[in-house]
């Protein structure tokens, strides 16, 4: 299909009966598909199912029992695990319960009541504000506005946040106390953070003594076309002379179960010394049995990377739907644009400008659910109206193409029906 956006009135008019046309016949057979969020499908499960028959080897090395209390911070060989992973210290090290959503709130919570690095607790602060890159994933931001804190949308570049614009708000503006960062293979639009953005992320200068990167290293293993690397940020931010900078998070749940895998958060040592204070109020420790399950599962830091070249696998022929019926369907429209991921879990697509919001809901009417436009920005607002978080995972293939053929369909028609009112004006 050649250009939509050049077509006449007259030759929108009759495009906009042929799509109306199309749309009404696949509301006629009642569709009930759910791309709405990144949720793993059963055969990605399955593949992660051994784990039920691991009859737990619960005595550590150290002779400890792991049926009982105590371990506050994790398991020390669980530890070891994620640390050859993702080249963390294991003393930098604090393993969580299932959810790093969970670690990511509570860091938050303890920053407002307590403070972090001895300075003023943010809840006796008149203001508080966070940088928030966009498009990006909306319970970061519904963390935020659940504090009362003031977001400010940055906007994302091909290797990360716009970071002269980062730096300008930092500099001089001490109630920007921090910023949100999924780095690599981010949600939505799978930007892998450079070299460069991280050491500028590390190294800046910050009129707020306790500011803070929330480092939420998510899909850190997650490939599905190409492997990238990612400089590390804790390294960075100590040999910038800001080691307390950094709260970086990780996970298992899109790697074995999301209901049931283990969590971790990494900082400075003097971070962790702060955190495992409070921490040691709030819990006597974290399911060590499931800790230990992890590590019989994987073994080793090589097992876990050979478990996500089965993912990997899994989900590449899902990715490959998407961008083949994006690519055929809606390529020299002007109706849409987007990026090819290497790994992660979405698909960012941006519509024409003012039809995302139109497109999800024409979507839903016909029995496609999808993630609410505008969910990638903070407060719900995407200003241009654009941007749609695509999530592959769930369907089957076959469920996938019916969905994104319908996608296409429905992206044509509230882009005709835009240009359409456009033209009247």
């Amino acid at each position: 299909m050649d250009a939509v956006t050049s077509l006449s009135v007259e030759e929108l008019r009759q495009l906009q009966q042929e799509l109306q046309k199309q749309y009404d016949e696949y509301k006629m057979q009642k569709l009930s598909l759910d791309m709405s969020r990144g949720k793993p499908a059963g055969a990605q499960l399955d593949l992660t199912n051994a784990m039920f028959d691991i009859k737990v080897d619960y005595l550590t090395k150290a002779g400890l029992d792991a049926r009982n209390y105590g371990v506050l911070d994790g398991v020390p060989e669980v530890k070891q695990l994620f640390g050859d992973l993702l080249n963390i210290p294991v003393d930098q090290m604090i393993i969580g319960g299932n959810s790093s959503l969970n670690l990511m709130y509570d860091t938050i919570a303890r920053c407002f009541l307590f403070g972090t690095g001895g300075y003023t607790p943010w809840s006796k602060l008149s203001k508080i504000k966070f940088l928030c890159p966009c498009p990006g994933y909306d319970r970061h931001f519904a963390v935020m506005e659940e504090f009362g804190v003031e977001m400010i949308p940055v906007p994302m570049n091909e290797d990360g946040p716009d970071m002269d614009m980062v730096e300008e708000l930092v500099v001089n503006d001490d109630t920007v106390k921090g910023i949100w960062c999924v780095p690599l293979y981010s949600n939505p639009q799978g930007v892998c953070y450079s070299k460069e953005t991280v050491r500028r992320l590390a190294s800046m200068k910050t009129s707020a003594p306790d500011f803070r990167i929330m480092w939420d290293n998510a899909y850190g293993v997650h490939y599905i076309y190409e492997k990238h690397s990612l400089e590390d940020i804790l390294t960075a931010c100590k040999d910038a002379g800001n080691a307390d900078r950094v709260f970086y998070f990780f996970s298992t749940s899109k790697i074995t179960f999301p209901g049931a895998g283990v969590a971790l958060m990494a900082s400075s040592l003097n971070n962790v010394v702060e955190i495992k204070k409070h921490m040691g109020v709030q819990t006597i420790g974290h399911d060590k049995l499931n800790q230990l399950r992890t590590l019989q599962f994987f073994k080793n830091a090589d097992g876990i990377l050979a478990h996500m070249d089965r993912l990997a696998k899994e989900l590449r022929p899902k990715f490959d739907i998407v961008i083949k019926t994006l690519e055929e369907q809606l390529g020299g429209t002007g109706l849409l644009q987007f990026t090819k991921p290497d790994g992660g879990y979405f698909v960012s697509v941006d519509t024409y400008e003012g039809c995302a919001k139109a497109t999800v809901a024409l979507a839903r009417e016909a029995g496609v659910v999808l993630t609410g436009a505008g969910a990638t920005y903070p407060y719900g607002n995407d200003p241009k109206d654009t941007n749609i978080r695509i999530a592959p995972s769930y369907p089957t293939c076959e469920e996938l193409q019916k969905a994104m053929d319908l996608f296409c369909l429905c992206v044509k028609l509230a882009g005709v029906n835009h240009l359409l009112e456009e033209k009247k004006k």
